[in-house]
């Protein structure tokens, strides 16, 4: 970006028109048209002074030149040049349409604010849902939401006061043109004044936008520790350590305000110079007009009117100018995550996939986060029948949820292949994959809604539709949640809260199972599920695991023991080598098996 943030304006127009086209130039279109049409009203006052001056008699009345001579010539061809209620009705006309044509440009600027919102939000949405797992993985929620939230937003008021600033622009070169064809040296030095104005704002301007940017980032900042306190806010108020959260949130705002106080100052200091500036102004040019000049009354009188539109313009476009570049950090930010979304879309094929046939299998395959960790899965080679059960087995840190972002298709392997029924990963496409994927994990997600929209998403509405509730009350008694959904109020109906907090624990992980289990999936991929449940909760999931033995592909991520002892094969996993793998009833009767001695130990 240039130093001087009017060099920017072409870059910050392509960005809009990125999503709006051509249309935006419209606004400056209209704008031109009004203009002119006030320019025109304003010009008619130089025969109707004249005119008066001719009736009040007095000194002789010096030829008419330039556009004065022009109009005349005009208004005597339309046998208008004498009629004063002619020259009235014109200017009356003029200032309508004036009116008209503004407050098109300014309906058209409200609509393609409109369209913008809808196309920005619309379209970083579904960036987000194609966007890449390491990617996601990298920045914060906080990011995420202030971008799609709230800097769109600020963005939209950059496009806004841009768009008034080009007008502005526009009015302003028509006002100081009219007044140069009137009298050549007031334009000449109203040209000049507007310059220097406009050149000693510069810094100001600079200023300004330097001020933005920070306030962009800091709004990610503090979305970020807002987010973080919310999560955590019943661990951190029961442990009284919300003190040093406050603390950085605290800081955060104050650098907020503190920004914002300065761009608050530069913008009442630009709007309370505008008037004084112009009336100073005009009252040195007309001295030297008509003192030193000697120049004739009647065209100055004129010419103020336009020059006074005129500079009032160029203060204006400061004004306007400066309230883009209070927000034109936000622009950049948003234009730039677009270009970050598009350099970490999620690859995807077209290839079609059937439900599961076959089964999935991983060859050679290596994976790393980062090179500075190094690899998490080194030479790892394992097979998963079609409706069989296999468990991973191994320490925090050996690969083992790895290898369930794997079979998602959420990672892709730096070297070696995933196989979906015998079709390489990269030619598969996703969507149809991943609606065949049940992923039940510790971290439970369930959303602020009731629990009939938790388990079917939002399908429909099981109060209208039987067959629907038919299928949210079978995934629940599955999910061996049925029981206790029945002794609630509302039943299905019940509101579970942010993130589930009206349920328990074991609940909580039993309505995200029952959705899992509504989806009817080809693979179930359980990622230390039961780790953090009550024993009962564990019997009642293990009971619709057992169910599901033989009906569909299940993946069992676990330390547990009864988590996974009817699994049909155990693979173990140490530091991302698979280092060992059997049935499990041969691993474990087997003594000088690994798996066999975690059984022994209990250290399962």
């Amino acid at each position: 970006m240039h130093k001087n943030p009017l060099r920017d304006i072409p870059d910050y127009l392509r960005v809009y028109q990125t999503y709006l086209g051509a249309r935006i130039y419209l606004v400056f279109g209209l704008t031109l048209v009004g203009a002119l049409a006030e320019g025109v009203g304003i010009l008619m006052l130089l025969p109707l002074l004249q005119g008066f001056d001719g009736k009040s008699g007095g000194a002789v009345a010096e030829p008419l030149t330039g556009i004065n001579k022009l109009l005349n010539d005009l208004l005597a061809s339309l046998g208008w040049a004498q009629s004063t209620t002619a020259l009235v009705i014109l200017i009356t006309l003029a200032f309508i349409a004036k009116g008209v044509l503004v407050f098109g440009a300014q309906a058209f600027n409200a609509i393609l604010r409109a369209q913008l919102l809808r196309e920005l939000k619309a379209r970083l949405f579904d960036d987000y849902r194609r966007m890449s797992y390491l990617y996601y993985a990298e920045r914060d929620t906080g990011h995420f939401i202030n971008v799609i939230n709230e800097q769109i937003t600020q963005m939209l008021n950059s496009f806004h006061f841009l768009m008034l600033f080009g007008s502005q622009l526009l009015s302003a070169a028509v006002y100081i043109g009219l007044a140069f064809a009137v009298t050549w040296r007031f334009g000449l030095m109203a040209l000049i004044i507007g310059i220097l104005l406009m050149l000693l704002f510069r810094w100001l301007n600079i200023y300004v936008r330097k001020l933005s940017r920070k306030s962009a980032t800091e709004n990610g900042h503090l979305s970020k520790l807002l987010i973080q306190f919310l999560h955590a806010f019943k661990y951190l108020t029961a442990t009284g350590q919300s003190g040093p959260m406050r603390t950085n949130i605290m800081a955060s705002i104050r650098r907020l305000t503190g920004q914002e106080m300065r761009r608050g100052i530069a913008q009442a200091f630009t709007i309370a110079v505008r008037e004084p500036v112009t009336v100073v102004f005009i009252m040195l040019i007309v001295l030297v007009q008509i003192v030193l000049l000697q120049q004739p009354l009647t065209p100055i009188l004129v010419s103020i009117v336009l020059f006074y539109r005129g500079l009032n313009a160029i203060l204006s476009t400061q004004i306007s100018w400066l309230n883009t570049l209070n927000q034109i950090g936000s622009l950049e930010l948003v234009r730039d995550e677009f270009d970050a979304q598009q350099q970490h879309r999620e690859p995807d094929a077209a290839e079609p996939v059937p439900p599961l046939a076959q089964g999935i299998s991983l060859r050679n395959v290596y994976f790393s986060y980062s090179p500075e960790i190094g690899d998490v899965l080194k030479d790892v080679s394992l097979d998963i029948p079609l409706c069989t059960s296999i468990a991973l087995i191994g320490e925090s840190g050996a690969g083992k949820s790895t290898i369930g972002d794997l079979l998602t298709l959420m990672l892709k392997p730096q070297k070696g292949q995933v196989f979906i029924d015998g079709i390489p990963a990269d030619k598969i496409h996703l969507a149809d994959w991943r609606k065949q994927i049940g992923y039940v994990s510790q971290e439970t997600v369930v959303f602020d809604d009731t629990i009939a929209s938790n388990i079917c998403m939002w399908e429909g509405d099981i109060t209208k539709d039987h067959l629907l509730k038919e299928r949210v009350r079978e995934a629940a008694q599955q999910a061996h949640i049925a029981q206790f959904i029945e002794t609630l109020p509302n039943r299905y109906q019940t509101l579970v809260g942010d993130r589930g907090l009206r349920l328990s624990g074991g609940q909580r992980q039993r309505l995200f199972i029952a959705r899992e289990l509504f989806r009817k999936p080809s693979l179930l991929i359980l990622d230390e599920a039961t780790s953090s449940l009550d024993t009962e909760s564990e019997t009642f999931i293990q009971q619709s695991i057992d169910a599901l033995k033989g009906r569909i592909t299940v993946v069992i991520i676990a330390h547990r023991l009864s988590t996974i002892r009817n699994v049909d094969h155990v693979y173990i996993f140490d530091k991302g080598r698979l280092v060992e793998h059997g049935p499990y009833q041969q691993l474990r009767d087997s003594g000088d098996s690994r798996f066999g001695k975690l059984v022994a130990m209990q250290t399962l």
